[in-house]
Parts: C-alpha cells; structure tokens; sequence
C-alpha cells in the first residue's frame, strides 16, 4: 500500500502548479484486475468498474481550498459518486486529470492507489460491487510526506 504519483503529475508540481490546480475537475477511476506497476503505465486489462465524478454527473470533482497540515481533502460542498458500470471486486483506482485516456504515458498527471476494506489506499466498507448501483466517497485526502 502505497499511492503512486505520476511523472507528469510529480514534474507539473516542480515547475508549474499546484496538486490541486494540477486535479481539480479530475475524475477518479476505479478499476478490478492487477494494478499497473506504476502511474506512468496504460491500464491494461484492466476493468473500470466505476467512475466517480461530482453528483454522478460527469463532471470533475475538486479539493478543498485550504490544506492543513500538509493535507487537503474533497470540496466538502460536492457529492463525488458514481454508478457502478460492471459487477467485479475492486483492486486499485486511479485519480486522474481531466482528459486521462488511460494509456501509458510520462506527461498525464495521475494518483494511483489500492483499493480495499481495511488498510488500503482507498477503503470501502462493502468491495462487492453490482452493476447499476451506486457508490459515494464520503471521505477522500491527499497529503505530501514530511521529510
């Protein structure tokens, strides 16, 4: 368990942005099938299980404007959820830029991360996930390693 950042994501925030600039109006994909091994690689065989965006809508989803303590979390005024596109068990997700076409790549910005119950990157309570149902993510950070 470990998130893993992207190239692209790592170089825009050395020289051009914020990570939230960088991942607001994103989306966060949810996928079952093995994790690429990192950020940077195309996602395979992979299956989208789900696609979490504001209210189910499709649009992006955003952080909130103040970070504390080298966290910041989901706009508290948003909803981010999704339906569930096909049944299958979760494994990983991946929190992308708007425009991500999921093949390999040095320059999109992406968060990559497990998913689980308990002890994972991002935890669900059930990982039985049914079509057409759908799923919301209540809570969700992003914090920078102190060195």
């Amino acid at each position: 368990m470990a998130l893993k950042t992207s190239t692209g994501l790592r170089d825009s925030m050395l020289t051009d942005s914020s990570f939230k600039t960088i991942m607001d109006g994103g989306l966060i994909k949810i996928y079952s099938g093995t994790a690429p091994s990192t950020a940077d690689d195309s996602i395979g065989s992979a299956t989208l299980l789900l696609t979490i965006s504001d209210n189910d809508t499709g649009t992006g989803i955003d952080f909130d404007t103040t970070a504390s303590s080298g966290t910041i979390s989901k706009d508290p005024g948003q909803t981010w959820s999704g339906t569930i596109a096909s049944t299958g068990t979760p494994t990983f997700y991946r929190h992308v830029a708007s425009g991500d076409t999921g093949g390999a790549s040095t320059t999109e910005a992406r968060l990559q991360g497990t998913v689980g119950t308990a002890g994972a990157d991002m935890n669900f309570a059930d990982i039985n996930f049914i079509a057409a149902a759908t799923r919301s993510l209540t809570y969700y950070s992003v914090a920078l390693p102190t060195f």
